[in-house]
């Protein structure tokens, strides 16, 4: 996102970890001690909290992947089409693309630093997918899709930065005339997304979670 702001991209990917680590797992199910002649359900037991566990990787990997793609694919278009400092009305001026290089983090902050925040951003994507290894025993779909999201929308920021040097953003929302928030592009709205859910898992009790791993 570009412009002034309070919240720099490592940052506001960094809470979204931070705000999961709050939610604690809920507790698991179905962990007592086989009896000795119960191997065989046991080890049925096993191998189906097995397959929730790589299913819930699967749609993991499914929402970062589908993330970095549209996210990629709108940033690619936009560079082709749109001028850059070029501003195109889509509904009046309550919404519209214009083209813009941010070369800082979130809101626009540290620019210049673009370098800096893409070696740290490494560290907390990393950080990501081993909180997803952590929660997907308890915490169930809902944080399955957060992360996903969350490490989606780290991503696409990153390969901007890997790439330019910055990152592009596009989407200027505001009133007619007076206040516009900040210019925003897919990977901001996925981390946004999944901070609002990570939020709403901290809140909600773990039997709401939607369905528990296993």
């Amino acid at each position: 996102m570009t412009d002034a702001g309070a919240t720099t991209d490592g940052d506001a990917v960094a809470a979204a970890v931070v705000v999961a680590g709050n939610a604690e797992p809920a507790a698991a199910t179905g962990d007592t001690a086989a009896a000795p002649g119960d191997t065989a359900a046991g080890s049925t037991t096993s191998g189906m909290a097995s397959g929730a566990r790589m299913r819930h990787w699967i749609v993991f990997f499914a929402i970062t992947g589908g993330v970095i793609v549209l996210d990629q694919l709108v940033k690619t278009w936009v560079v082709a089409n749109v001028q850059l400092g070029e501003v195109v009305d889509v509904l009046g001026e309550w919404l519209r693309i214009w083209h813009v290089q941010n070369t800082g983090a979130l809101f626009g902050l540290f620019r210049d630093q673009a370098v800096l925040f893409a070696v740290l951003s490494i560290g907390v994507m990393a950080l990501i997918v081993w909180y997803h290894g952590r929660a997907v025993a308890g915490s169930g779909w809902l944080a399955t899709v957060a992360l996903g999201l969350l490490l989606g929308g780290a991503v696409g920021n990153f390969i901007d930065r890997a790439r330019f040097g910055y990152v592009v953003d596009f989407v200027d929302m505001g009133f007619p005339g007076g206040w516009r928030f900040y210019t925003w592009n897919v990977a901001d709205a996925a981390i946004t997304i999944s901070i609002l859910l990570l939020l709403l898992m901290v809140f909600l009790p773990p039997g709401r979670r939607e369905t528990p791993a296993g």
